[in-house]
């Protein structure tokens, strides 16, 4: 465990955290969705097994998550090593990759994708929500969940030699479930073992992150190397983010990007948009949290790759990046979001 401290975990090996460079700290490059299926109306269900055409992309733009292609991301290799490519051109150094069991991790693709394009991917150890754990991960104690997890980061994960570099993104429902419990007790024996970074995903209530932070605080998690991410569609409410981001964790803003209508997951939120997520990170700025602010695009959709007019990994550097700037977010307030930030975050302790 030694050999971490100090070092950040890629697909491809230890690396010195300097090297990472601008870093997007939620992203997917491959893995399968069918868990978030929405059903569509019965209208609109022929649509929801045609291929993707441009006659029909603005209806899986806003509502992606009823069109059953939309959710394999696992087909996309080709676009996406593009994609990585672009974004390396723009500046970009590395991609946090957050697809755990349960969701398609594949990490020989990862690692292939790695070595082709030159950008650090850093593969995430755990598992995702309740829906998606298998019988036997339900059965596992707390002990054993552990176990698999310092394996992962360790050892290899999915019976390869690839290691994880990150714990997450840990999956959370609403209200938190006994099997989600468990596993994020686990998550934190085991980044008291390994002084590993930690990611999470929080259900969809402004509750959920406060009520998963004292879960981990309780099971000995160190906070300050954990993030909590998706606030942008969970925390809404100014005060509650600025009582949130007292607790100390990093704040992330990782749905960069994103436009939705109705977002199907939550009906009785409004999905804000780019320049509202701007505007929450320049307030956090201003409140003193630029040391604690990472930001992404959770591409976990075909639709939002740029080979299907979507914005795709390099929306950030190419275009939210200009505009903070223009509302006043500062060149060094920048850096820290961007590079100092995930670096801290990604090394072992």
């Amino acid at each position: 465990m030694s050999s971490l401290s100090g070092k950040a975990q890629t697909v491809l090996g230890l690396v010195e955290p300097s090297q990472l460079g601008r870093t997007l700290t939620h992203e997917h490059l491959t893995m399968t969705f069918d868990c978030a299926y929405y059903p569509p109306p019965t209208c609109h269900e022929a649509t929801s097994k045609e291929p993707i055409m441009m006659k029909n992309l603005f209806w899986i733009q806003k509502n992606p998550y009823s069109h059953k292609e939309n959710l394999q991301l696992k087909e996309e290799t080709a676009a996406v090593r593009e994609e990585l490519l672009h974004f390396k051109a723009q500046g970009g150094g590395a991609v946090v990759e957050n697809t755990t069991c349960g969701i398609g991790r594949d990490v020989r693709t990862l690692q292939q994708l790695a070595a082709e394009t030159g950008v650090h991917i850093i593969a995430g150890a755990g598992f995702y929500i309740d829906a998606t754990h298998s019988p036997e991960t339900r059965a596992m104690s707390v002990e054993q969940l552990t176990d698999v997890l310092i394996n992962e980061i360790l050892h290899g994960a999915d019976g390869t030699d690839i290691k994880c570099g990150v714990i997450g993104e840990i999956g959370c429902s609403w209200p938190l479930t006994e099997s989600e419990k468990k596993v994020l007790q686990a998550t934190a024996h085991a980044q008291s073992q390994l002084g590993c970074p930690v990611i999470i995903h929080p259900g969809r209530n402004p509750r959920a992150p406060f009520q998963i932070i004292r879960v981990l605080q309780e099971a000995g998690a160190d906070i300050s190397k954990s993030v909590m991410s998706h606030l942008d569609r969970t925390i809404l409410d100014k005060k509650e983010l600025l009582e949130f981001a007292q607790l100390g964790c990093y704040l992330e803003y990782d749905l960069f990007g994103t436009a939705l209508l109705n977002y199907q997951f939550n009906p009785d939120i409004d999905m804000p948009d780019d320049n509202k997520r701007i505007r929450r990170v320049r307030l956090l700025v201003e409140e003193g949290y630029e040391d604690r602010i990472l930001v992404a695009h959770d591409i976990h959709t075909k639709h939002r790759l740029m080979k299907y007019g979507g914005h795709g990994y390099s929306h950030i550097l190419t275009n939210i990046v200009p505009k903070m700037l223009l509302r006043g977010i500062t060149e060094n307030a920048l850096h820290k979001i961007l590079i100092e930030n995930p670096k801290r975050w990604l090394t072992f302790k």
